[in-house]
């Protein structure tokens, strides 16, 4: 199909010389001899692009550009003008024209502006393609309430520039709602700089934050972009803030009340533009009263909470998350994917998935290795994930699937305490004297067991 070009000139001979020596190009032409028609054309047409005189009768070029912009504010438009009238082409390019041609027309200029033109289109419409490719790779997969919920909240404060905190049990994907942000921002024509917490020194940490200059530090052979200013006009994402330690928690304050940083080592004063997401797993406010967390930064980051739920709160999306991760490996291995009874989906569900999402990849990687046949049924899924078989509840696979020692010693204290109960007819008095322990705990144990 060859692209149509809609060509709006009150001058007759221009018209026709423009429509022939286009359609010769291998161009569809449509003629409009001023804006008015120009905008209905359009409004039936859709042409691809447009060639418009700026000197008209009536409405003239300007007005007409500023009313396609809002008709179809993606088709491009090359303003034609005459001599001295060179300011308003000028004008005309910041409304939107992609371009200005000047009067005598010369037709190889015609040519090559509507070519580029279009080729910047086709790049712009293949953008927004992958753009929206990549989103949907991002997005949460699920229907269920709080999914729904969840991409609602994300999509009310992307297009902001408030910052969020984002909490949540390790494993739900707060970093996949971090992304989504920065994907939907008006900061994504910029890389979403991130920094892991929890994987980062107290000593480490300002050199992270700040850089340093060369030969400011020990082996500081070079000059070092700190986080802050690499997320200069975009959006710096603290990933599990909670781990940050306080002394390095009041750098980040300062910093982000000053807006301005200094490299360690540097004598200048560095301005920064930047969107701040932060992420964290545990209770910020219990943080804050045991005195780990800077009350200050916590109502700075908390603009706009959201919260991801657990994906025991969200079983119904289990189906969706299973068919997701069985074609990522299916592609990723040069298989074709497995696929689940409803009665192995069913006993999936009434596992509580201590390790969310995260634990479930790799509970189906695991099973898509070691399993072999093509259909997975209830009976292939092994302990603890099918409360059908007897015995163990708690497997080293599901010990070992989070990533916390204090989230692992709770696994360990609720299938052990649970076990007791079993073994002395769930007597609270009796199982807390046979294990040494004191009987409130056992019996609020007790109650978050029967709670799940």
């Amino acid at each position: 199909m060859f692209p149509s070009i809609l060509i709006v000139d009150d001058e007759t001979s221009i018209l026709k010389t423009l429509s022939g020596i286009l359609s010769d190009e291998g161009f569809e032409t449509i003629t409009a001899s001023n804006g008015y028609e120009a905008l209905k054309i359009l409004d039936s047409e859709s042409p691809d692009l447009v060639l418009l005189d700026i000197w008209m009768p009536g409405i003239d070029g300007i007005d007409t550009l500023k009313e396609i912009k809002k008709i179809q504010p993606a088709t491009p438009v090359v303003m034609i003008t005459g001599h001295g009238t060179i300011e308003t082409a000028v004008n005309a390019t910041k409304i939107g024209a992609f371009d200005f041609i000047e009067k005598p027309i010369s037709i190889d200029k015609v040519i090559v502006a509507i070519n580029n033109a279009l080729n910047f289109r086709r790049l712009e419409e293949e953008n927004l393609y992958l753009r929206k490719k990549n989103i949907d790779r991002l997005s949460f997969n699920g229907n269920s309430p709080a999914i729904q919920e969840l991409k609602k909240q994300i999509a009310i404060a992307a297009p902001t520039d408030a910052w969020i905190l984002i909490m949540g049990e390790h494993g739900v994907g707060k970093e996949l709602a971090a992304r989504m942000l920065h994907q939907l921002s008006a900061r994504s024509g910029h890389p979403m700089i991130d920094i892991n917490c929890a994987a980062v020194s107290q000593d480490r940490m300002e050199d992270e934050l700040l850089g340093h200059e060369k030969g400011a530090l020990p082996g500081a052979g070079y000059r070092k972009k700190g986080k802050f200013e690499l997320a200069h006009g975009s959006i710096l994402f603290f990933d599990e803030i909670g781990e940050m330690d306080l002394q390095s928690q009041g750098t980040v304050v300062r910093i982000l009340q000053e807006k301005k940083l200094q490299r360690i080592g540097g004598g200048r004063r560095l301005s920064i533009d930047i969107r701040v997401i932060a992420s964290t797993s545990k209770d910020l406010s219990r943080e804050i009263e045991a005195g780990k967390f800077r009350e200050d930064l916590f109502y700075m980051l908390n603009v706009i909470p959201i919260q991801v739920p657990a994906l025991r709160d969200r079983s119904e999306d289990l189906p969706d998350l299973i068919r997701y991760f069985l074609a990522q490996l299916a592609e990723k291995n040069h298989t074709a994917p497995k696929t689940f009874t409803p009665e192995a989906v069913e006993s999936l569900r009434q596992y509580s998935w201590p390790g969310n999402v995260r634990e479930l990849k790799n509970f189906l990687e695991r099973l898509d290795i070691f399993f072999k046949n093509q259909i997975i049924g209830a009976k292939d899924i092994p302990s603890p994930y099918n409360p059908a078989i007897s015995g163990q509840t708690l497997s080293e696979a599901s010990l070992f699937s989070v990533d916390r020692l204090d989230k692992a010693r709770e696994l360990f204290e609720h299938e052990f305490i649970r076990r007791k109960l079993t073994e002395n007819d769930n007597h609270i008095a009796n199982t807390a004297r046979a294990i040494g322990a004191d009987k409130a705990f056992v019996q609020k144990i007790a109650k978050k067991i029967n709670a799940a």
